[in-house]
């Protein structure tokens, strides 16, 4: 089957070869845990490696702090955007819901301009002030999802998660239920020294990696690595460590 490449080291395998195209994919963590630059990892790769021009639309930021943070890896954005191969684009999510409800809209606009097929939206987290109940949430997500798949994009959408450690798993509001997929980003705390930790939750339509890897965001961008090995409770924020096959019977008799 088709798969549209991260380009992250270990996660491309985790989700047996990248995403499905045009499908929405949720990425949700803690504040720090290095939800914009799995975006924009995607985004700089659909570029270099894959002939995909793509667009960051961001609710947070100015431009240029995805300039400044892309230049810390080596990524030249303002160079890729000379070269209409991407589009950073500050908005909020009133003009961008209206928008993509009328035809000709700039986002659509720049869709054609650049024959974008990658998007990443930081944050989804936003349109939560637009709407007053869950329901009324999810219904905004799903007209603004479909929107982008219209255009036949591939959707990167990040969520911020104000749990540190532990505690809530899937988004109170039902997001989980409307995406493609699902990966949640976490700090673990093993012997005094916090550690990363990525899962792929769900992939609709394909199996995927069920293991809880390490990830480390290096001067090339995220790395993920080898699982936890020999510690369970690791999503909880504070895993244990797991005793071996001899200790359990031994302790058992």
């Amino acid at each position: 089957m088709e798969r549209v490449k991260t380009g992250i080291p270990g996660l491309d395998e985790m989700l047996h070869g990248g995403f499905l195209p045009q499908t929405a994919n949720l990425v949700e963590g803690a504040p720090g845990t290095g939800k914009t630059t799995l975006g924009m990892q995607f985004i700089y790769h659909g570029i270099i490696a894959c002939e995909e021009p793509g667009i960051i639309l961001t609710f947070e930021e100015f431009p240029q702090q995805y300039y400044r943070d892309a230049s810390n890896f080596g990524w030249d954005f303002q160079q890729m955007e000379r070269e209409d191969k991407l589009r950073v684009v500050m908005s909020s999510p009133e003009v961008s819901k209206a928008d993509l409800e009328h035809v000709g809209g700039r986002i659509e606009r720049l869709i054609r301009e650049i024959g974008a097929r990658r998007i990443l939206v930081d944050s989804i987290s936003h349109f939560e002030r637009l709407s007053n109940s869950r329901t009324s949430f999810r219904e905004l997500a799903f007209s603004f999802i479909n929107a982008l798949k219209r255009e036949g994009l591939t959707i990167v959408l990040t969520r911020e998660q104000p749990a540190l450690l532990g505690e809530r798993i899937s988004p109170e509001n039902g997001l989980a239920f409307l995406v493609d997929s699902y990966i949640l980003l976490r700090y673990v705390e093993i012997e005094s020294t916090m550690h990363k930790a990525l899962i792929v939750l769900k992939m609709r339509g394909s199996d995927h990696d069920k293991g809880i890897r390490q990830f480390e965001i290096t001067s090339r961008g995220i790395e993920v690595r080898a699982p936890f090995e020999g510690r369970e409770g690791i999503m909880s924020g504070s895993p244990r460590r797991m005793m071996d096959s001899f200790v359990q019977a031994f302790v058992r008799r």
